[in-house]
């Protein structure tokens, strides 16, 4: 196995034991949920069945949270399919469950699709939860089973990088 192989396994290995030992689930209502959209200019394309929305664009679903400074929604008979936020460094925040840590996260490009519970983040992302952040060119997290998998095994330009700091003694 190639040695940088063995470090990405081993950076998604410690991202999952993170992140199940902080009891990371998300909130079972936040899919539940209607996506809400505040913005400073918005229009809809009927031809291409998409909004799109721009200038200090706010996205709420449940304890999902996410800034951005453009957001296109697709839409596929007549439901949200997939929306894409773009922005400075988009940032997206949810509290996985009650009393945990919230799960930080920010990118250039945000590709979010909820009837998978999906969030893509791409280029320069990164996300954070308690001690632990991780950053790649590409992040995917898995908003219902709060997992994350960082990084491409094909690539070597997508590796991963993972700081774990130890826990504060109270």
């Amino acid at each position: 196995m190639k040695q940088n192989n063995k470090q990405f396994i081993l950076s998604c290995c410690a991202l999952l034991i993170t992140l199940y030992a902080s009891g990371a689930f998300a909130l079972e209502s936040d899919a539940d949920q209607p996506i809400t959209i505040d913005s400073n200019t918005a229009t809809y394309d009927d031809a291409t069945a998409t909004s799109t929305y721009s200038g200090n664009v706010i996205s709420v679903q449940g304890s999902i949270r996410v800034n951005s400074d453009k957001l296109v929604v697709y839409l596929k008979d007549g439901e949200v399919e997939k929306l894409v936020f773009t922005g400075k460094r988009a940032k997206f925040r949810q509290t996985p469950s009650q009393g945990g840590d919230d799960i930080i996260g920010e990118a250039l490009i945000g590709e979010y699709y909820p009837k998978k519970n999906l969030l893509t983040l791409i280029d320069e992302a990164t996300v954070t939860q308690g001690n632990a952040t991780y950053t790649s060119k590409f992040i995917e997290y898995d908003i219902k089973s709060a997992l994350v998998k960082a990084g491409e095994k094909s690539s070597d330009a997508k590796r991963v990088h993972a700081i774990l700091k130890p826990k504060k003694e109270k």
